[in-house]
């Protein structure tokens, strides 16, 4: 049915419609109705600039031609659109493209169990694999995790906001810290602080009076993505790799996120050259369609047949278009592109910081970075998210898409298609200077922007 609404009653009638729970529409309150690479148009004709690529699912940005090419194929072919976990064409292909995108070392002895179409499903595939292995039952996580809003995930979440009103979410989770300058428990930081992480958590394995359990696994992001792009350094990710081959504890990587060449590898965690006993994959996987999956060593591959179903388990267009994706990353170099374009992204944001007292570290890996936000009275001050946010959507009125996240909202995102073109960015960030310099001209009252 063809409406006749207006773009902006059209926002009206799905906002009306659609729950409490929403949240990027808060802040994009517009109807976007074309997409091209890491640009999108609204109804009214309206350009931003995409620095968010659908938090990262979008590799290639909107309708990239070469994916959308190998999706218009499939769709014609008359393969089956929906196969359960059934071999197809389309599952050959893009197995085949993935064994040779995964690390050597961990798909030479891989098996791969297909989830439903999120990364939180894959999250909880992992949590029941490796608790049916290991017979154990406790999990171990790190401060400032995000894993998923699915109950399992839930409970690994570092957040307390979206856990705390969810009675009933499992327990017998474990936190540590997790290696930051900015937010280091132990209040040094750097090399030392990461020393000190890794110890307290091997002390803590050892101990038998610790109160901890022997964990079923040890579940990280190798950069933390909503907790504020925060990245692991690769000598506490070989560290925490010889913590858990030592107390024969199994590493997952979520690399939900990170994966894909986002953080200038083609997996993250592979800046520190070890190999995990698991992987967990959605977002870029399926090349902007919905895929998740999880990969591990053959050893663990000792669960019973159903032990973790769905319907949509392998969704064939997603397939298709990861299959194309992944083929493209390696074709054209872009784990390197990213690290380049990353670094020039890095560059331009911090010489915004010399004229905008509210830019505070600026951190991050490739074209996963993290901008935290101060509030712009004294040297370095306090974490202000409500200026976060202002910021947030003043981009978007100068049509800039960047999200926020971390400690207290308080740190802009920047998750680009690692397609993008330093004329983009150049683009993009005048544009957000702009609109952070007339954001620090209005009065702490402005309340235009929705938490």
């Amino acid at each position: 049915m063809k409406t006749t609404l207006t773009p902006t009653d059209a926002v009206g009638f799905i906002t009306a419609r659609e729950s409490n729970a929403r949240t990027y529409a808060r802040t994009f309150d517009a109807m976007f109705t074309r997409g091209s690479l890491s640009k999108i148009w609204d109804a009214q004709g309206r350009e931003y600039i995409d620095l968010l690529a659908c938090a990262g699912a979008l590799p290639l940005g909107h309708n990239h031609p070469y994916v959308m090419d190998h999706v218009n194929a499939f769709l014609g072919s008359g393969q089956v659109l929906q196969g359960l976990d059934m071999a197809t064409p389309a599952k050959l292909e893009f197995i085949e493209q993935l064994w040779q995108t995964l690390p050597t070392r961990f798909s030479q002895e891989c098996r791969i169990q297909f989830c439903g179409p999120t990364g939180s499903d894959a999250v909880e595939a992992a949590l029941k694999l490796f608790k049916t292995v290991t017979g154990r039952q406790s999990v171990i996580a790190f401060h400032g995790a995000y894993h998923g809003m699915t109950s399992g995930s839930l409970a690994l979440m570092g957040n307390l906001g979206p856990k705390t009103p969810v009675g009933g979410v499992q327990g017998n989770v474990h936190f540590f810290p997790y290696p930051s300058d900015s937010h280091c428990m132990f209040g040094i930081g750097g090399a030392e602080g990461e020393a000190l992480a890794l110890r307290y958590l091997d002390n803590a394995l050892g101990d038998p009076e610790s109160g901890i359990t022997k964990p079923a696994l040890i579940l990280l992001e190798p950069v933390q993505g909503e907790g504020g792009c925060i990245p692991a350094s690769a000598n506490w990710l070989r560290g925490l790799r010889d913590v858990t081959q030592r107390h024969d504890i199994p590493l997952v990587m979520d690399e939900v996120q990170t994966g894909f060449g986002r953080t200038g590898h083609m997996f993250a965690h592979e800046v520190a050259d070890i190999v995990p006993d698991a992987i967990v994959m959605s977002k870029a996987l399926g090349g902007g369609f919905p895929l998740a999956a999880l990969a591990y060593h053959q050893r663990y591959d000792r669960w019973l047949p159903g032990a973790h179903a769905g319907t949509f388990r392998g969704n064939q267009i997603a397939l298709a278009a990861g299959a194309a994706t992944m083929r493209y990353l390696r074709m054209h170099g872009l784990p390197a592109r990213a690290t380049a374009c990353g670094a020039y992204l890095e560059q331009r944001l911090r010489a915004l910081s010399g004229s905008l007292p509210c830019i505070g570290e600026i951190r991050g890996r490739g074209l996963m970075l993290g901008m935290d936000i101060r509030s712009p009275q004294g040297d370095g001050g306090p974490a202000d998210g409500a200026l976060a946010r202002r910021i947030k959507r003043a981009c978007f009125e100068h049509g800039v898409i960047v999200e926020t996240g971390g400690r207290h909202g308080a740190v802009m995102r920047f998750l680009p298609a690692l397609t993008i073109t330093e004329r983009e960015i150049d683009e993009a960030v005048e544009r957000i200077g702009k609109a952070m310099g007339a954001c620090l001209d209005r009065a702490p009252s402005d309340a235009s922007v929705a938490a």
